[in-house]
């Protein structure tokens, strides 16, 4: 099989991941929980993922990186815990529904959101999101890439912008987070939502939410935390602070092993590779008549590609490629329904998303465009 959906989940994992997996499985033991030699193993797998995470995205104090079930969860700890009713909150009209799901939440309880014009190619309009902050404003979030069209937001353009005006800068990492290089510090990020399983290729159910210096969100689970047993409410010394239970230790550990992994890879040498490969699968999938590639066609760009086949339903494209060449990707709307409005596909039940990863072969990329070239020609 010629695996094209990354965007999705990554696949192949490093071998060390595998490795990791089954290593913490097997020696057991709940961080924090006991004084027992397995209990403290699995701490330090805890603790040496979030020092491997803090060194990938430049964070200083690595426990300010917060463990969570996934992005989405992540995401919802930075909305939730940041807003309350009254509040304004800024997006743009390429969101996921990670962010947009939350967010209508919060505007049926009183909080007002502003989704800001939205380029297909260049992302957020900068303009914009300057003219619609007010004093109400207590959060923009913002995905760094699209997972539809892989369009790039002016990440650090916008952070410059919130923290001209003192408003917090929550960023969506999920299309991004180990393939692009991310510096929180630079970029003006106080919170970046992490999916463990995609780019940084970790297992699923591994996510993790950076709180930086400037913001304090409100916890939105409680519960034990294997250490201030004796405090009433949740202990506020971090990262206890917002995790609440039993840690996913064999994922994080994978977690761990992926993320040393991409350190010693390099993330701009990840980077830099991907987008030759993307531009070469663009140049391959605009070539071909009848074919419609949306969001940006030259670098720099994430490793989500959407197109359709003029006159054919996308969902049958994805399963043509499947049944009869054997190759995976994703259609429909990709969770990302207001993405598909802005592109005018949502009428078209989306597009077919196709997603190289780090493991991707160049003749794979060839196989499929020769795909996409014999299903056009019928």
């Amino acid at each position: 099989m010629i695996y094209l959906d990354n965007a999705a989940t990554s696949w192949p994992k490093p071998e060390a991941v595998y490795e990791a997996v089954s290593d913490a499985i097997q020696k057991g033991g709940n961080p924090g929980r006991s004084h027992s030699e397995k209990a403290r193993a699995a701490a330090n797998d805890i603790a040496a993922a979030r020092t491997a995470l803090a060194q990938l995205f430049h964070i200083a104090d690595p426990t300010r990186i917060v463990f969570a079930l996934n992005a989405t969860d992540a995401i919802n700890l930075g909305i939730q815990g940041m807003v309350k009713p009254g509040d304004h909150v800024i997006t743009s009209r390429m969101e996921h529904n990670a962010v947009t799901r939350p967010l209508a939440y919060l505007e049926d309880a009183s909080v007002r959101v502003t989704k800001v014009a939205t380029d297909p190619v260049k992302g957020a309009d900068l303009d914009e999101i300057r003219s619609a902050i007010c004093p109400e404003t207590k959060l923009v979030v913002m995905s760094h890439a699209s997972n539809v069209t892989g369009t790039l937001n002016p990440i650090e353009e916008i952070g410059a912008i919130c923290r001209e005006h003192d408003v917090p800068f929550l960023v969506d990492a999920s299309q991004s987070a180990g393939a692009i290089p991310i510096d929180v510090v630079k970029m003006n990020i106080d919170l970046l939502a992490l999916p463990g399983h995609k780019s940084l290729l970790g297992p699923t159910g591994t996510g993790a939410l950076y709180v930086s210096e400037r913001v304090s969100p409100h916890p939105i689970r409680s519960g034990g935390t294997g250490v201030f047993s004796e405090v009433r409410l949740q202990p506020e010394q971090l990262p206890y602070y917002y995790e609440a239970g039993t840690q996913n230790t064999v994922g994080i550990a994978g977690l761990c092993a992926s993320a040393h992994y991409i350190l010693e890879r390099s993330v701009n040498n990840i980077y830099h590779e991907e987008q030759k490969m993307l531009q070469h699968l663009i140049d391959g999938l605009i070539a071909i008549p009848g074919v419609v590639v949306y969001g940006p066609h030259t670098s720099p760009r994430a490793a989500a590609v959407s197109f359709n086949i003029e006159g054919m339903d996308c969902a049958d494209v994805a399963m043509i490629l499947e049944s009869y060449y054997d190759i995976s990707v994703r259609s429909g709307l990709q969770c990302a329904p207001d993405t598909h409005r802005m592109l005018g596909t949502f009428e078209l039940n989306g597009t077919v998303r196709v997603s190289p990863g780090l493991f991707t072969k160049a003749e794979e990329i060839d196989a499929f465009i020769k795909a996409i070239t014999e299903i056009v020609n019928g």
